[in-house]
């Protein structure tokens, strides 16, 4: 596919060249070529591994050339796909391949901590690198992974903080929206000059204190367009749980009276703001201004040598419309794999027909 080369560099093609051929082929072989079989056999697997090379490329390759163009995941999964011998053969499914994969990710568990000051007067909120929604620090479960320990390794890789020792196994709130489960678990009695800072690059653009009375409930009119100006898809509904858990549960720390009113933010990508020059935020609507996060990305194990792929979760920020009590009966750990498209059946690498034409 001609259209995969890079042309020669020029200040015109700054940000608008594709990936070359031989890039893509190096992705494709080091992070789904080269992994384990049982991971080969779907596609919502493989595309499960298709956007570790995508974040790879956004992350790496993309901010060490300034000529490659910033991709979607859908348009780096095309341009992969007709690049790769074996993934070609299925080019033509590439629309119903990718909506599968979308509505797979959608069912996956999420597990994640509402993080309390030593009052429990606030809690620590994150927001998304691209979107203007603000979360507690979450992501996906990786395969065979319990609740707790994804909680662990995602708030380690969204503030990077380890609430290992903190977290107790019966204290978390669960609810299911639509057909994901979300479990949350309650981190209290962290010190307000906790140092915070994400593990990953262009996830999190804000790490931020918010006062628990300056948030609401769930409802139509936060769940759609949220109090104060915050945006809270995927806070309002733990809301009341968390209230309710609070007042059977004392603080070690007495309440504040001159507690301040404003949100603290003690991390911000565009200023790298940190907890010894914590800003106030002003205006909780306003959209952060993206700039380039300084830290590497020490929780993802992609090392190109040996194509160790370790679970790196992004999130789309999450429309919630409706929101279910989690009294409903549970869910499994892991959706079954979807097989209502044709293109998820009977999938499986031919591993070496593909040593074969990687590498001749």
């Amino acid at each position: 596919m001609s259209g995969l080369h890079r042309s020669s560099s020029s200040s015109k093609n700054v940000g608008n060249c594709l990936p070359s051929k031989e890039l893509l082929d190096d992705l494709c072989s080091r992070f789904v070529l080269n992994v384990p079989e049982e991971d080969q056999q779907s596609f919502e697997r493989i595309l499960f591994l298709v956007e570790y090379a995508y974040w790879y490329y956004e992350d790496n390759a993309v901010e060490n050339d300034p000529t490659l163009k910033s991709l979607s995941l859908k348009e780096f999964t095309s341009l992969l796909f007709n690049s790769c011998d074996v993934l070609r053969p299925y080019v033509t499914h590439i629309d119903d391949i990718f909506k599968d994969f979308t509505s797979y990710k959608c069912r996956v568990p999420v597990a994640g901590a509402i993080i309390l000051d030593e009052t429990y007067e606030r809690c620590l909120l994150v927001k998304g690198w691209k979107g203007s929604s603000w979360s507690f620090p979450r992501g996906k479960k990786s395969k065979d992974e319990e609740d707790h320990a994804c909680a662990i390794r995602e708030v380690l890789e969204e503030t990077g903080f380890d609430v290992s020792k903190l977290l107790k196994k019966e204290d978390h709130i669960e609810f299911v929206f639509r057909q994901q489960r979300v479990r949350l678990y309650i981190v209290a009695g962290v010190t307000e000059d906790t140092a915070f800072a994400p593990l990953t690059k262009k996830e999190i653009s804000e790490i931020t204190w918010h006062r628990l009375d300056h948030l609401q409930p769930a409802s139509n009119e936060v769940i759609t367009h949220g109090v104060a100006g915050l945006k809270l898809y995927m806070v309002a509904p733990f809301l009341a749980s968390l209230k309710s858990w609070i007042s059977k549960h004392p603080s070690p720390v007495a309440r504040r009276p001159n507690m301040p009113r404003k949100a603290l933010c003690v991390w911000n990508a565009r200023t790298s703001v940190g907890v010894n020059g914590a800003a106030t935020v002003e205006n909780h609507n306003r959209k952060t201004e993206l700039g380039t996060a300084t830290m590497e990305n020490h929780n993802r194990k992609h090392d190109l040598g040996t194509a160790t792929v370790e679970s790196r979760s992004r999130k789309p920020e999450m429309g919630i419309a409706t929101m279910e009590s989690h009294n409903r009966e549970p869910e499994g750990d892991h959706p079954q794999d979807p097989i209502t498209s044709i293109t998820f059946r009977s999938f499986k690498f031919d591993t070496s027909e593909i040593i074969q034409s990687t590498y001749g």
